[in-house]
């Protein structure tokens, strides 16, 4: 008889809802029960592609008498962590704390007001490898309560004292970093690159989007070939690698070894939105097609695999799929060769895809690259573009041998915050490569957010079909309105303006703190054992960091310098830990560096559908200029300067679309060249 998670709406809950576990989702109802029957309460928090996740579920929450031992000494709360990262954070704060590291699946142990005494990841159903098992673990937990209470209490206190600190910032009128501060950060990225294989520290490795994001602006402001070497050799190994999908494109969630080929198989919405901004940026400045071809094709792969019937995008792949990890994305030599037989040179495609090499995941192949594609050309005596020919030939027929397999799970929540990422994403990736079918794509999944992911004029952070859930975090308005704000300079339809103003003024209302910046949750959110203020970036830029980068331009574009002091309080604040740990806040150092820069605030005035128009915009856009505010007014507009003061008084050059750059609202003279613009952008 399914347990109380059946009336859920996340898929990692629902996966559960047949557990013989008498499971509660995280609510009042839970936490009542708890001290009602005065019991511990068992927190399990995991998400849908998570392997490991699959893997305590089968051997624990799935055994009846394990189940039974839950059931008799605790109350059992399962959360979907990208559901409730507050709780989640908490919780993850208090793990690490315990063990030293963390992980999921995740399982805390708390006292009937969520307060955590004990903690830890995976727990196996037999001891082993150092661990004890799950049954184990129980009873141990269960004596200690009913024998310890009086230490257990002062133990969970002192936890919960130890994580639940807050942060003081810096005093309004506190001086600003020296720009070159940013240039000592780089110290610990070249301390830590992987010369061979890209990347950086040892296996597992992540990609690191928000790290070549930074590194590209330090090689924009500062130059140095060593910077680009970085950049360009690990965009490289990671397209080239098992973590990139060969055949299908996208990104999975990381490496389990240093050379990028054994992958974590599930697909994550963030990782690929962040991802397609790598490899854009990293083609604007070095001109190299094979980034754009990596865009394209992983835009390609969200397209097909993660977007709703709505234009709204998916949350994530499963890593599994009939019950074996990875089993949807491998191959064996035969299976290759059965399928490319007569439409392409098989020993040639098996060759650049390492095949040939023999098995390198449980008797099975990941396609990759192991060899640059010119060595490969060179060694079969082949032009590269020939190469280039036979493995696209190659990819459409696997793809569609492919899509006859049992596919992974789809976890279909569609996330606020994640949505926020990919809009980002399309919408500059459509600006710089010309796409409009990109920015349509990021239209509609603005449309579905704003329509159905606003109740009583909130943002609300889960949306499923027509059901709106969860208040929204911090994340879900800094990354929507990020990506309101790429939308609109992407078609200058004013109505994302409009979004993107009331959602800052939202965002600051409801989040901002004069003494400690800004929290995770809103000041009227469920009171929780401490307010949440994760301002670390990780696998996605933290809270904070996306709403530094919203308040740094949004500052520009509404002429708001109150928004520009918080956002600058926010960076002086942690300018420190930027430079010691600048890999744990790398989006925030990218904020950094817009802040200090003077970013250029350029006005664009004509209508688009003038070819003169059309060509200025182009060399505003296809370049990679990260420290750009573009508005644009059409003649004889008037909307647009009274809601974007940057375009106030700019006119026609003598009736032909003209630019205005400027830096802190002083405009050199306006230019209706594109040589007098390169001068006017290269001049600072």
């Amino acid at each position: 008889m399914p347990n109380r998670l059946a009336d859920e709406t996340s898929p990692y809950l629902l996966q559960h809802k047949d557990n013989p576990v008498e499971w509660h989702p995280w609510g009042e109802a839970a936490f009542r029960a708890a001290r009602e029957q005065d019991k511990p309460i068992f927190l399990s928090v995991g998400y849908s592609a998570c392997h490991w996740c699959h893997v305590m579920a089968h051997e624990s929450f799935e055994d009846v008498e394990t189940a039974g031992l839950m059931n008799e000494y605790f109350i059992n709360i399962k959360v979907d962590r990208e559901e409730r990262p507050d709780v989640d954070s908490i919780y993850m704060n208090a793990v690490q704390a315990i063990t030293g590291r963390g992980g999921w699946p995740m399982s805390v142990w708390l006292l009937p007001d969520g307060r955590p005494f004990y903690g830890g990841t995976y727990y196996p159903k037999e001891p082993g490898h150092g661990l004890p098992s799950f049954k184990q673990v129980l009873q141990r937990v269960a004596e200690i309560y009913r024998e310890s209470r009086a230490s257990l209490e002062q133990d969970a206190q002192h936890l919960t004292d130890a994580i639940s600190r807050t942060i003081a910032l810096d005093a309004p009128d506190s001086a600003a970093p020296p720009i070159d501060f940013l240039q000592a950060a780089f110290q610990d990225y070249a301390a830590s690159y992987d010369e061979r294989y890209g990347g950086f520290g040892g296996a597992p490795k992540f990609p690191p989007a928000m790290g070549i994001e930074f590194l590209l602006r330090l090689h924009k402001r500062f130059g140095g070939d060593h910077l680009l070497t970085i950049v360009t050799n690990t965009l490289d190994h990671m397209m080239y690698g098992g973590i990139y999908d060969q055949v299908g494109g996208g990104f999975h969630r990381y490496s389990v070894d240093a050379v990028w080929l054994v992958p974590h198989f599930e697909k994550m919405l963030y990782d690929n939105a962040l991802l397609i901004r790598a490899y854009l940026y990293g083609y604007q400045v070095t001109g190299f097609s094979r980034y754009r071809d990596v865009v394209e094709d992983t835009i390609t792969s969200i397209r097909r695999e993660m977007m709703s019937s709505e234009g709204a995008f998916y949350s994530a792949l499963d890593a599994d799929s009939e019950g074996q990890e990875g089993k949807y994305y491998i191959w064996t030599a035969d299976e290759l060769r059965d399928a490319l037989a007569g439409a392409v040179d098989s020993n040639l495609v098996l060759d650049a895809w390492g095949v040939d090499r023999g098995p390198n995941f449980e008797g099975y192949n990941i396609l990759w690259m192991p060899d640059n594609p010119l060595t490969v050309s060179e060694r079969r005596g082949i032009s590269p573009d020939a190469l280039k020919e036979a493995l696209s030939t190659a990819r459409s027929i696997l793809l569609e041998r492919r899509e006859r397999r049992i596919k992974p799970g789809l976890d279909h929540k569609v996330l606020t915050a994640w949505n926020g990422l990919m809009i980002t994403s399309l919408a500059q990736a459509g600006a710089a490569l010309g796409r409009i079918d990109y920015i349509h794509m990021a239209v509609q999944a603005t449309e579905y957010v704003l329509e159905t992911g606003r109740v009583d004029g909130r943002l609300r952070r889960s949306l499923t079909g027509d059901v709106a859930r969860f208040s929204a975090y911090l994340e879900d308005y800094a990354f929507l309105i990020e990506g309101l704000l790429a939308l609109y300079q992407a078609t200058f339809d004013l109505r994302w303006f409009r979004e993107a103003k009331i959602l800052t003024n939202q965002m600051i209302e409801l989040f901002w703190d004069d003494q400690s910046g800004f929290f995770d949750t809103a000041h009227d959110h469920e009171s929780l054992v401490y307010r949440p203020q994760d301002v670390t970036d990780g696998a996605m830029p933290s809270g904070t960091s996306g709403a530094v980068a919203v308040l740094a331009r949004m500052a520009i574009l509404a002429d708001q310098p109150k928004w520009r002091e918080y956002a600058e309080r926010v960076v002086s604040r942690f300018a420190s830990a930027i430079q010691q740990y600048p890999r744990a806040f790398a989006y925030l150092a990218s904020q950094a560096d817009f802040l200090l820069g003077e970013p250029h605030e350029v006005a664009l005035v004509g209508e688009l559908s003038n070819t003169a128009a059309q060509a200025l915009l182009y060399e505003l856009t296809r370049a990679y200029r990260p420290n750009q505010v573009l508005a644009l007014r059409r003649p004889d507009d008037d909307e647009a300067p009274a809601l974007i003061p940057l375009l106030s008084g700019r006119e026609l050059v003598d009736g032909k679309p003209t630019v205005y750059v400027c830096r802190n609202f002083v405009c050199r003279l306006p230019v209706v060249t594109i040589e007098q613009l390169h001068a006017e952008l290269d001049a600072g």
